[in-house]
């Protein structure tokens, strides 16, 4: 396990169990346990409740064990939220009353060691949150074209200036740390552009690659798909996304899918949420019924 020093803190907590646990003796599952936040206010809102945890990252889920130890109505599995129907098979579950999908990142993911998937410290070009998986940053940002990395940066990204950063990272290959990619993508914009942004300059470029590794767009697509075909009559599909092209993704299926009435979003955190938890800002909830 590597070095952890910060304390996870779930977003939007009460509204997640006021819009998704609307069946106090009902089977839920939370997609994304990460370090527990969500799945132990799920499981100590009724005693006749039954939750499932799935987490694709063994690490995280090793702090989630140890949080979530106390509760005998959790059961957690190594897995992917794209393999929700295998697991629910291997239960012996049907239909379940709630699903939460928690797409922001853990904080043990961005502030343990090793992971690479912050700009703020110096460390190998990772982002995996699978690390069973063998594709890393390392191997996007050194064995794309350039063309390709542009086109990632751009469409994954919504950076207007990929071309020139992607360009820039090409010329200055081979690129092995976060430092050093921060680096590039920095000579790449213009002075005036990084002076202009609220958010640091870096942000648009790493999340575009973290996209890429994870395959994050296209595991939500699939699991869209299939969801709401695990729900009951009057279950909740809850999910935070943390940018627009995951919430466009969402609001897309729940407008166009004909299973599924959306009930309540895009719900925001409040103003003291944020101040207590600045990482919450830009998450959205929204929750929709399966009709």
């Amino acid at each position: 396990m590597r070095k952890y020093f910060d304390k996870h803190i779930p977003v939007m907590p009460n509204e997640v169990v006021e819009y998704l646990v609307w069946n106090k003796k009902g089977t839920y599952v939370d997609c994304t346990v990460g370090e527990g936040g969500h799945t132990s206010l799920i499981a100590q809102s009724s005693s006749d409740i039954f939750v499932i945890g799935l987490d694709i990252d063994s690490e995280v889920l090793q702090i989630a064990e140890k949080n979530l130890s106390s509760f005998k109505n959790v059961v957690l599995f190594k897995s992917s939220y794209t393999d929700l129907p295998f697991i629910l098979k291997l239960l012996g579950i049907e239909k379940v009353s709630g699903i939460l999908l928690d797409l922001g990142i853990s904080t043990f993911q961005l502030m343990g060691e090793g992971r690479g998937f912050t700009f703020n410290k110096e460390e190998p070009l990772d982002m995996r949150m699978n690390l069973e998986q063998t594709k890393t940053a390392h191997d996007v940002v050194n064995k794309y074209s350039e063309k390709e990395l542009s086109d990632i940066i751009f469409q994954y990204g919504e950076e207007r200036f990929a071309r020139r950063i992607a360009k820039k990272i090409v010329q200055l290959r081979p690129i092995n740390t976060t430092k050093e990619l921060v680096n590039a993508i920095k000579i790449a914009l213009p002075y005036s552009e990084i002076k202009r942004r609220k958010r640091h300059f870096a942000t648009k470029t790493f999340q575009a690659i973290r996209i890429e590794v994870n395959s994050e767009l296209n595991n939500i697509k699939k699991f869209l798909e299939f969801a709401p075909d695990f729900l009951e009559i009057g279950g909740r599909l809850a999910i935070i996304s943390f940018h627009s092209l995951e919430d466009r993704l969402i609001k897309q299926a729940f407008k166009n899918d004909t299973r599924l009435k959306e009930i309540a979003g895009p719900i925001r955190p409040s103003e003291d949420e944020i101040k207590s938890n600045p990482r919450a800002r830009s998450a959205k909830l929204r929750v929709a019924e399966r009709i």
